[in-house]
């Protein structure tokens, strides 16, 4: 038993814990599931959108969904730099994310409410990704995630903007 908790105690990965990685990279595992399952929502809205809003939207959701695709690289990569693997499979992104997907067709109003739900989830995530981080003192993933942040809250006022009219 000595000897385990010695090995916990040594054990350092870029200057942080066995217990500060896993807890970093279980948060940037559940907003890299959130983000891909909202990643495919955005497709399928940015695909099935119609009536007198398809242009805007069309054009908003394409924006959108290419930013998640950035940032799901970012996520991953990021959990690559602590020598893990990020989940990688739509089985665990779906059991991990607490975005859900949707089944048949909404209305371009309805589809912008369930982009501003998804934000309030990812908002909690990158949050919960942001405190680990804090707690751990990893600068890079704090950053990373103050950055997501920023641009998340900046989307969800403009979406809700958008959804007064």
């Amino acid at each position: 038993m000595e000897e385990i908790i010695k090995t916990q105690k040594s054990y350092k990965k870029l200057g942080f814990t066995y217990l500060e990685t896993a807890e970093i990279v279980i948060t940037l595992n559940q907003l890299l599931s959130n983000y891909i399952i909202h990643y495919h929502k955005l497709r399928s809205f940015h695909w099935n959108v119609e009536g007198g809003d398809f242009f805007e939207l069309h054009e908003q959701f394409e924006i959108e969904y290419n930013e998640v695709k950035s940032q799901t690289d970012t996520i991953a990569e990021r959990i690559r730099v602590f020598g893990l693997k990020p989940k990688s499979t739509l089985k665990e992104y779906l059991k991990l994310s607490r975005i859900t997907e949707i089944e048949g067709e909404l209305t371009p109003i309805a589809m912008v409410k369930e982009i501003l739900k998804d934000f309030q989830i990812l908002h909690d995530s990158i949050l919960d990704v942001m405190n680990a981080a804090l707690e751990a003192g990893d600068s890079a993933t704090e950053e990373m995630a103050t950055e997501f942040i920023r641009r998340l809250e900046k989307r969800h006022w403009m979406f809700t903007s958008w959804s007064k009219c």
